[in-house]
C-alpha cells in the first residue's frame, strides 16, 4: 500500500511539475492542481491513518489517530479551490486583453485562428464588448 501511495504522490508531482513548465495558462493551471493534489497525498500519508481508530483520544480506546492531518488537508482543499478559482479568473481576463493564453503573453501565430493578427483580435473583441450592466462601451 505505501508503494502504491508513494507511487501516486510521485505521478502526481511529476506531471504538475511539466504541465505547470507549459507556455500555455491551462495546463499551468492543471499543472498546479495536480501539484496541491500531490502535496494532500503526502499529508495525508504522513499522518498515520488508522482506518476504524476514533480521532480523538479516550480510555476506552485501545488506538486513535491523530486529526491534524486530516483538518491540515481539509484546509489545502479549501485554500487550493480557491487559488484555482483566483488563477482561472486571472487567466480568462489575460486572454480577453491580449489575445492569447501564452503564459508570456505573445500571441502564436501556428495556433492563432486569426494567422497572429493580434489587433483584428482585439478590433473584434472590442465590438462586442458588454460592460456589467448590459451597456456597450464606446
Amino acid at each position: 500500500m505505501e508503494f502504491l501511495i508513494a507511487t501516486a504522490i510521485g505521478a502526481l508531482t511529476w506531471a504538475g511539475i511539466y504541465l505547470s513548465l507549459r507556455g500555455r495558462t491551462f495546463p499551468v493551471v492543471l499543472g498546479v492542481t495536480m501539484l496541491s493534489y500531490a502535496i494532500n497525498l503526502f499529508l495525508f500519508a504522513i499522518g498515520r491513518l488508522k482506518v476504524g481508530a476514533p480521532p480523538i483520544f479516550s480510555e476506552e480506546a485501545a488506538t486513535y489517530t491523530d486529526p491534524l492531518p486530516q483538518a491540515l488537508v481539509l484546509t489545502a482543499i479549501v485554500i487550493s479551490f480557491g487559488m484555482s478559482a483566483l488563477v482561472v479568473v486571472l487567466s480568462l481576463r489575460t486572454f480577453l486583453e491580449t489575445g492569447t493564453d501564452q503564459v508570456d503573453g505573445e500571441p502564436d501565430p501556428a495556433i492563432d485562428p486569426l494567422d497572429g493578427d493580434r489587433d483584428e483580435w482585439i478590433k473584434r473583441r472590442n465590438a462586442h464588448r458588454i460592460d456589467m450592466l448590459g451597456e456597450t462601451r464606446p
